[in-house]
């Protein structure tokens, strides 16, 4: 059964509780798996097979009320421009509803006895509620037709049953003077909170937007059209047109449009977007390029080899977006709340209306009015809703930005579990490109310079990654080569080579010893501990004139890393398939106590299994194929950008950057940003579990103490634009 998951953008939605319709309207139809909304980025993460139609999950979702964007190519970008679109329109409609609301609200609060005034608010508040408020009337009842209820039912309720009451005092005020009562009206009411929400509504809509800044600094690296070459001439194209195959022409100054290889001509390109390099990188023939990238200096032309959503950068792109719109585990809790908030609510506010109506308290009816619709307005689920969202949302952009890919939520909160960190060696904390670290000539040997011209004519011819070494470390001291006559590769030894008419060895010891060559009694004496050293012999006919020693360096910032991690009270391993002494020096280095050498993949992954057998959840960072079973089975697995792509794949955080240093950050990260989430949560239901019941007169019978509906308006439109706030403190925050 094919399997296919793939991001829509939802418009429509007010509130959490919309999100979570949304959600049980697509998991309901037939062939879809998973159905996740992030209300945060109005967005639907859909799993679905062979056997779903997406018209038919979109005119489901349309019949409770909302949209999905199925033609849309880039869910993110359409749902962004759909949230900019209706941020301006929720703009125009508080400017309208505010200038109506001014007089209202006056003649309400300081003028209600003068000549008119019902008749006045009753003109001036029906353009606010029937006009720029009707979305919440048309969205109300759209879901009232499906048996459902959200943010727009609470606040169609309590201005609607206000604005009536009003309406009914104002032209039949003699049923109240009957009964000895003066008949309030509550125009005011019902404006300023329709404003009030409308005022949130605008600043969460401008908060969100914030939210997204990362993703869309990422997407701006990509040039709008690029130049084609075809038969020696230019065109400019649309970026949208370039197809693998296709010769590019890329000047000085402009950014590499896609992924591919340069195909003819040299330059300079700053990757550190990428890489995080900050020094520009030397380009030739058949060197990759990758886009976002800036060409420095010199004409490229490339061969475009991945386009679109397959390049590097959408592919970054698509991992954040996906981690953004992931939940983390407490969002499952947080869900099934909002989903049944609004009825639970509803309840709650007819239950006080009629405490008070059988309460026998003067006024009893009229503060039984005010308190179900002060309830009504005060219990918003927006900041429920948003908690969670908004902080994963603010908290992945930022790790993008540092060069950390976050796959989803559950990494950052499996990041404060942590107790053990399992770290590879090759490649993760050495930098696996061998060097030469020690060059040692027999003292009778002879001219070392003609030597070394030699070697290095011999070295030149071999692919061995040794012998590539030894070739950039005489290279580097602009060392001469001499031409090889003949040249004899010896797998699993090293190589013969004839110079000068004489033969020439260079490889292991087993290489020397089949062709009879002596080690004397010097190398014998040799102070330097071969142990954790690769060594390369390099010898004539009968004599060994020298020893290379090469290793694998150890990355400078390694050392601060184990060191960061140890101070967070993690105990770090070390564990290698290269051999134990090499294993062990490096151990030894980086202060790391626990390490093992010579393992298999499967040993990694049993010794994983153990630690966690102990009760220590465990962190593994690696960067090979050989790392990628320990990665999976691992509670937390990052790999760094620069390994196989099977690591990266399996990991749920990827190094971009390879930059060490970032490791601690990311913990950091997510401590702050879990940290955000509970605290974002617990100001939420704090709200909720004070506001609801003073709403509803709970103080009344000790002080007097009724809340005005305007300013359960206020707090409502005020909780959720905290929360958001409160989220994006996480761009700026400190991640020590």
């Amino acid at each position: 059964m094919s399997i296919q998951k793939k991001t829509f953008a939802v418009s429509g939605m007010s509130c959490a509780a919309c999100a979570a319709s949304v959600g049980s309207i697509a998991a309901a139809q037939a062939g879809v798996l998973d159905a996740k909304v992030n209300y945060a980025t109005h967005t639907l993460l859909l799993a679905y097979d062979e056997n779903a139609e997406l018209e038919s999950i979109r005119t489901a979702v349309q019949q409770g009320g909302y949209d999905l964007l199925i033609e849309a190519e880039d869910a993110l970008a359409s749902s962004q421009q759909a949230q900019q679109q209706h941020y301006q329109q929720l703009k125009k409609r508080l400017l309208g509803a505010g200038l109506f609301t001014l007089p209202v609200f006056i003649l309400g609060m300081f003028f209600m006895e003068a000549p008119y005034a019902n008749y006045i608010m009753l003109l001036m508040s029906s353009p606010v509620l029937f006009y720029y408020g009707r979305s919440f009337y048309t969205n109300a009842w759209q879901q009232a037709r499906h048996r459902r209820a959200n943010m727009d039912t609470l606040v169609a309720l309590s201005t609607a049953i206000a604005w009536i009451f009003s309406l009914f005092n104002t032209f039949y005020p003699e049923y109240w003077h009957s009964r000895g009562l003066h008949p309030h009206v509550y125009y005011e009411t019902a404006a300023v909170i329709i404003t009030f929400i409308l005022l949130g509504r605008v600043l969460e809509a401008r908060a969100k937007a914030g939210t997204a800044a990362a993703i869309a600094g990422l997407l701006s690296e990509q040039p709008d059209t690029v130049m084609r070459l075809s038969n020696g001439q230019a065109e400019e194209i649309p970026l949208a047109m370039v197809a693998p195959g296709d010769c590019l022409l890329v000047r000085p100054g402009e950014k590499i449009p896609v992924d591919g290889l340069v195909a003819g001509g040299n330059s300079y390109v700053d990757e550190s977007m990428l890489t995080g390099e900050p020094v520009a990188v030397s380009k030739l023939v058949g060197d990759r390029l990758l886009t976002g990238s800036v060409n420095q200096s010199g004409r490229l032309e490339m061969t475009a080899e991945r386009v679109g959503r397959e390049t590097l950068l959408a592919q970054i792109v698509r991992r954040v977006q996906e981690a953004q719109g992931s939940q983390a585990p407490v969002q499952q809790l947080v869900d099934k709340i909002a989903a049944i908030f609004v009825p639970v609510v509803l309840g709650i506010a007819l239950l006080s209306m009629g405490v008070w109506w059988l309460s026998g308290a003067d006024n009893a009816f009229s503060h039984g009015l005010l308190a179900l619709v002060t309830v009504l307005v005060i219990a918003c689920p927006c900041a429920l809703g948003l908690a969670t969202p908004t902080a994963i949302m603010v908290g992945v952009g930022r790790g993008a930005s540092l060069g950390l890919l976050v796959r989803d939520a559950e990494s950052l909160e499996k990041a404060l579990t942590i107790k053990r960190v399992v770290l590879d060696k090759t490649g993760t904390l050495t930098a696996a490109k061998a060097e030469v670290h020690h060059l040692q000539w027999h003292p009778q040997a002879g001219e070392a310079a003609a030597l070394e011209a030699i070697l290095l004519g011999g070295e030149k011819l071999s692919d061995h990654p040794l012998a590539q070494a030894i070739v950039r470390h005489f290279e580097q001291k602009n060392t001469r080569h001499l031409e090889v006559d003949a040249f004899e590769n010896i797998p699993g030894k090293g190589i013969r080579f004839e110079v000068a008419g004489r033969s020439w060895l260079a490889g292991n010891k087993a290489l020397l010893e089949a062709n009879g060559v002596r080690l004397s009694a010097f190398w014998q004496e040799q102070a330097l501990d071969a142990s954790s050293f690769s060594t390369v012999w390099f010898a004539d006919e009968q004599d060994a004139l020298a020893c290379l020693y090469l290793h694998d360096p150890i990355k400078a910032d390694a050392k601060a890393l184990v060191a960061a991690l140890q101070n967070k009270g993690m105990e770090v391993s070390l564990l290698s398939g290269d051999r134990p002494e090499t294993v062990e020096a490096v151990a030894q280095q980086l202060g790391i106590k626990h390490w093992q050498g010579g393992m298999l993949p499967g040993d990694k992954a049993q010794a994983i299994q153990q630690f966690q057998a102990q009760g220590q959840p465990v962190a593994m960072i690696g960067d090979g194929i050989n790392d990628s079973e320990a990665l999976a089975l691992a509670d937390l697995s990052i790999a760094m950008g620069q390994g196989s792509d099977l690591a990266i794949d399996v990991a749920r955080v990827t190094l971009l950057h390879n930059d060490l240093s970032r490791i601690p950050a990311f913990f950091g990260l997510a401590r702050k940003t879990v940290g955000t989430i509970r605290q974002n949560l617990f100001w939420a239901f704090v709200y909720n579990l004070i506001g609801i019941p003073i709403a509803a007169g709970l103080l009344y019978p000790y002080n007097g103490f009724l809340l005005n509906p305007m300013l359960a308006g206020g707090a409502m439109a005020l909780s959720s634009v905290s929360v958001v706030l409160n989220s994006l403190r996480l761009k700026y925050t400190r991640l020590s």
